[in-house]
């Protein structure tokens, strides 16, 4: 069994994560900062329409309330009832929507700041899971400096999954593996209804549905219970209203965001991240989603426990309309089922975090590998465009290698290109300079979830490959980095060839129309723009061409990848 390294960075054997300094570190508060004015905004959506309820309430009384039929004869020739496909699905999506939301608390506490711009400047986040204030004049200074990986925050494994601090990694691997399994059963759920007449019940067909959906909530607004239909037979009008913007508007609209914030999706079709705005306001309107969810479970379960619990689960879990016990017994067990299931899913975590890297490879990397990395990143901004702040990352290097180089402002720089090609060279600054050079405006993708806008200028890679020539059987190029990894170690990463050839990869000893800075990766940093960040490998010592990864590090394609089992093709 492999797990994370240890505060020492030696490789531990089904450790506790808790004897971890760096994913059980002293502080471990709670935080929770959301901008003034939009606490005021949030207060008068929810005070206005009550104000305007107990307004028509104490003018005109409470209003009528539709009718609906309760029983068979009257809905005899339409849909009813709980078929066992549906039953299966609504218990399958309960499972899946917890996995998602419990790992997807672990990805936001990677980078716990939500922004509607896409630069990301400390202060302008709108909500903030941290008491760190950042001043942005001197964090990406190397006195200062406070890296996005400084930021991340702990958070409980008893909420998240898997919790802890800086566990993106293994997040992400459920949250996706969680995705697709979530979004297979929505489709059969959605093909069953539409194919059963069940969408009948949840489907509005008048706009009278609205004036009666607020004549129901007038009556939960002044605390009054109108009469329930029973739902066996009809839901009413604000049910109808709310299961059908869960099933045709909310879940879409997760599916929809969480591409937004794809590498390979954004940054070759710039239009798709602006039908959202851009890839910050996706990530927000996807926590917002996520609330919707969590508030309509709310919602849900306790009117089911306000209008007849028995008869309610019996609805749901058996298929019967009756007042026996049978359903919430079952039901009860199958909460503890899902339970249990949070559980194995953390222990699975911490004591087989190998295989869940891998299922996820096979799974989650098998449909990604197939239909995003062929995507060529193409996309281009402006000089404008520009991001005003860009966050750091990484450690800084801090070896008498890096350092002498550094004082002498690179000038002894060489960097190696070797490994299995016919030509293997060392190559000066001015010498990389000399092959040619490309620029590029365009948007970086933090897998921690912070994005930002810069100019890179530097040589293509593809002009490295023309040099050194490559022997036939190479598949990956490793970049060797003088910086070291979150558990200590050099860093590197690897890229397939076919993704290092592509026309915006290069390595860039430029960054906004200056040197490229130390805390940025000088002398020389990676870029390919249809991967996360973490693939561009900053300090770069020395490239290897190889015929296979498994021999570098520990085998798994990257320092993260090896260390915090991040994903090897990270284009989601």
């Amino acid at each position: 069994m492999n797990s994370f390294k240890g505060a020492g960075g030696r490789p531990g054997s089904g450790e506790d994560p808790k004897s971890s300094s760096v994913l059980n570190p002293p502080d471990r508060r709670p935080y929770f900062w959301m901008r003034p004015s939009l606490w005021v905004i949030l207060i008068l959506v929810a005070l206005v329409p009550m104000a305007v309820a107990w307004l028509q309430y104490l003018m005109f009384g409470l209003p009528n309330v539709p009718t609906t039929p309760n029983n068979l004869p009257e809905v005899a020739g339409t849909p009813h009832g709980f078929p066992v496909w549906l039953r299966v699905t609504h218990y399958v999506n309960f499972l899946f929507i917890i996995l998602l939301a419990r790992s997807g608390l672990s990805i936001l506490a990677d980078h716990p700041r939500l922004y509607w711009n896409v630069h990301c400047r400390p202060g302008s986040d709108w909500i903030r899971l941290t008491p760190k204030v950042i001043d942005p004049k001197t964090a990406c200074t190397v006195n200062g400096y406070w890296s996005a990986r400084d930021d991340s925050r702990y958070i409980s494994p008893w909420l998240a999954l898997p919790g802890f601090r800086h566990t993106v990694g293994l997040g992400r691997h459920w949250h996706f593996l969680s995705a697709l399994f979530w979004v297979a059963n929505g489709l059969l759920f959605v093909a069953l209804l539409l194919g059963t007449g069940q969408w009948r019940r949840l489907v509005p067909t008048s706009w009278s549905i609205l004036s009666d959906a607020w004549a129901i909530q007038v009556h939960y607004m002044t605390f009054h219970l109108p009469v329930e239909p029973n739902g066996f037979y009809r839901y009413n009008a604000l049910q109808q209203l709310a299961y059908f913007g869960v099933v045709f508007i909310l879940a879409p609209l997760q599916i929809l965001t969480g591409l937004a914030m794809s590498p390979a999706i954004d940054n070759h079709f710039k239009w798709y991240g602006r039908l959202f705005g851009n890839r910050q306001a996706a990530r927000s309107i996807h926590f917002l989603g996520l609330l919707g969810f969590l508030g309509f479970i709310m919602a849900h379960v306790t009117m089911v426990l306000l209008t007849g619990l028995a008869r309610n689960m019996n609805h749901i879990v058996v298929g019967t309309d009756d007042l026996s016990p049978r359903g919430l017994i079952l039901g009860v067990f199958g909460v503890g089922v899902v339970v249990a299931a949070c559980a194995l899913a953390n222990w699975v975590t911490w004591r087989q975090p190998r295989l869940l890297q891998a299922t996820a490879r096979v799974l989650v990397q098998g449909l990604t590998g197939r239909f995003l990395d062929p995507l060529k990143p193409r996309d281009q901004y402006t000089r404008e465009d520009i991001s005003p702040y860009f966050w750091p990352n990484g450690k800084i290097p801090t070896s008498d290698e890096w350092t002498r180089l550094a004082a002498n402002a690179f000038r002894d720089y060489r960097l190696l290109v070797h490994g299995a090609v016919v030509n293997p060279v060392e190559l000066s600054l001015d010498a990389i300079k000399a092959l040619g050079k490309r620029e590029q405006i365009t948007l970086h993708h933090c897998i921690q979830g912070w994005s930002g806008i810069a100019e890179w200028g530097g040589v293509s890679i593809a002009r490295i490959v023309e040099l050194v020539r490559p022997y036939p059987e190479v598949t990956r190029v490793v970049f060797h980095s003088f910086g070291e990894g979150l558990h200590s170690g050099a860093y590197y990463d690897t890229q397939t060839l076919q993704d290092a050839l592509h026309p915006q990869s290069i390595l860039a000893y430029e960054m906004n129309y200056e040197p490229l800075g130390q805390v940025y990766g000088a002398p020389l940093r990676l870029r390919v723009e249809n991967q996360l960040g973490y693939k561009m490998v900053k300090w770069i010592r020395s490239i290897e061409f190889v015929v296979s990864a498994k021999p570098v590090g520990l085998g798994f394609g990257g320092k993260n990848e090896d260390d915090e089992y991040y994903d090897l093709v990270p284009n989601i």
